[in-house]
């Protein structure tokens, strides 16, 4: 088979990995992919939100499934475009993906199949978000209603930065149309987890979870990232066959019933990323695809094809297929360049990439080839996830960091705590 992987992040990279592993991959191509990637399959000149030129590709190939990363393409309509082609692609269509892509869509959506999340008020009048601002109990949550990057949520502990929080949104338009609307929802408080589970539209698969850290410093410090690095599975306390059960009853499987029933069945992978308070678990945010960088501990546990996973997510089937997954842990630490998630500069040799044990895996985000040297050059924030996987988390954990000590980036950083006992 044919396999074409849309994205350039860790997250393809660890996709294409755990799709190389498949006997019946053939072909693998990556679009645009990174110096990663291009030691295990092809990297294509095309962008992840180049849909059009991504179909003539695939049709001109003869691509058998074409597997989409990230969101931005999905809300783009990526998948309805392959679909109306005859094309296997595996993630949700465009309506389907609003469940990411619009926070007030999936807000409603929860409350109509009845799933426990935060209350919540939508705005579209900035001066009706002031007022509202004035009398509600702090801290708050103030969320731009579309994708902004992971950026656009803002937990505010007083009036002062919610009222900064929605003029930056609202007013001065620092997420473009994704601030149009706003949401202002209660704090909760409590542990966050984030849980994944296949789906073809009608069944689920079984369900796995993660922890990863947003913040860019040791102890949950300094501004929010895309993710400095995650482990899986969560500790037994958080995550274990009876909340796994529930977060299926109360959560997954209503919003999935959910979309089916509106016409938009959700083919793919739905990501909850979940907060387990003190009266359970409770849904902060859908995503539409794997988190990165929990699909880097995640996919290493996957003990299925993943290959077969998602054609059968694709085209139906999964309730006769058995996922499991590995009750080993695994632990991944990202490498930044220094100054990110602000300002940071790129084009440095990565040395040390050689010298990883042979059961460590560095999947590549920012990184390129060195032009005729061969050389792995870094190219972003977001630089190399390096992952461990043991029986126990600490051991997982320990390996993780002896390998990331070995990588030589110029300014580069990443967080010491990663997986570290609360």
């Amino acid at each position: 088979m044919k396999v074409l992987v849309v994205g350039g992040g860790a997250r393809e990279h660890a996709l294409a990995w755990k799709l190389r592993q498949s006997p019946r991959v053939s072909d693998l191509f990556v679009a645009p992919g990174n110096a990663g990637t291009a030691r295990i399959a092809t990297n294509l000149s095309v962008g992840a939100s180049d849909i059009d030129d991504l179909l003539l590709f695939a049709r001109k190939n003869g691509v058998d499934l074409t597997v989409v990363g990230p969101e931005v393409p999905l809300e783009a309509g990526i998948a309805d475009l392959f679909e109306e082609a005859g094309l296997r692609v595996f993630g949700p269509t465009r309506a389907a993906a609003r469940v990411e892509t619009s926070k007030s869509f999936a807000k409603d959506l929860m409350r109509g199949a009845g799933v426990p999340t935060a209350a919540a008020t939508t705005f579209t009048s900035l001066a009706e978000a002031l007022e509202h601002v004035s009398t509600a109990p702090v801290p708050m949550v103030v969320k731009a209603d579309g994708l902004a990057a992971g950026k656009g949520v803002v937990v505010a502990q007083t009036r002062d930065e919610a009222v900064d929080a929605l003029r930056a949104q609202m007013e001065e338009r620092r997420f473009g149309e994704a601030g149009d609307r706003v949401l202002i929802e209660e704090c909760l408080e409590g542990p966050e987890i984030s849980v994944f589970g296949f789906s073809d539209g009608t069944s689920l698969s079984s369900l796995t979870a993660a922890c990863d850290y947003k913040r860019a410093w040791d102890g949950g410090r300094g501004p929010n990232t895309g993710g400095m690095g995650s482990y899986s599975p969560p500790a037994r306390a958080l995550w274990n066959d009876e909340m796994e059960d529930r977060v299926r009853i109360e959560i997954m499987e209503p919003v999935v019933e959910a979309l089916a029933s509106q016409g938009s069945p959700y083919r793919g992978v739905l990501y909850a990323g979940l907060m387990v308070t003190a009266e359970g678990p409770r849904v902060l945010e859908f995503n539409c695809r794997l988190g990165d960088p929990e699909a880097q501990v995640i996919l290493p546990r996957l003990k299925t094809e993943l290959l077969e996973v998602m054609i059968r997510a694709a085209e139906g089937g999964l309730s006769g297929l058995p996922v499991e997954w590995d009750p080993g842990s695994c632990v991944g630490v990202v490498v930044a360049s220094g100054g990110y998630p602000d300002k940071y500069a790129t084009g440095y040799p990565i040395g040390g990439l050689d010298s990883l044990d042979g059961d460590t895996i560095a999947f590549h985000a920012g990184t390129r080839e060195g032009a005729g040297t061969g050389e792995t050059i870094s190219d972003g924030g977001r630089v190399l996830t390096v992952v461990a996987k043991d029986a126990a988390l600490a051991a997982a954990r320990a390996k993780a960091y002896e390998n990331v000590g070995r990588i030589r980036l110029k300014d580069s950083f990443y967080r010491s705590d990663i997986g570290a006992p609360e």
